[in-house]
């Protein structure tokens, strides 16, 4: 849904009248389908690779892995870390995922749950 509205906002950008809707809706289009993808590439052992490099990883540290079930690739890289008011910790990142042969990209916030988990709270593709 958060790829959607990125993918609806950068095509507000393009064009004019009837060309500028094409656009917003071509670019909700391909946001929820580039992110509903990488969720749907990432298993279990995937995501629990994501919870350690935001876990671990100093910010700026790329962490990349492989998962051979699914014949996907991804890298994570932590940019800022930072204590919410309730003193929460999350962590502003990047995202490089191989998808059906292409790279994707998003960008993120997660935060660190009472579980030890972390939960993506915003991502844009």
């Amino acid at each position: 849904m958060l790829g959607g509205a990125a993918g609806a906002a950068a095509g507000s950008q393009i064009g004019d009248g009837r060309g500028r809707i094409a656009a917003i809706i071509g670019g909700a289009v391909a946001g929820v389908f580039l992110g509903g993808e990488v969720g749907r590439t990432m298993d279990q052992a995937d995501h629990l690779c994501l919870d350690q490099a935001l876990e671990h990883a100093p910010d700026g540290r790329t962490i990349e892995w492989r998962n051979p079930d699914n014949v996907g690739g991804h890298q994570v890289t932590p940019r800022d870390t930072y204590r919410t008011g309730d003193g929460s910790y999350c962590r502003e990142y990047t995202a490089t995922s191989t998808v059906r042969g292409d790279k994707v990209q998003t960008y993120g916030t997660a935060c660190r749950q009472p579980d030890g988990s972390w939960k993506i709270v915003s991502q844009d593709s």
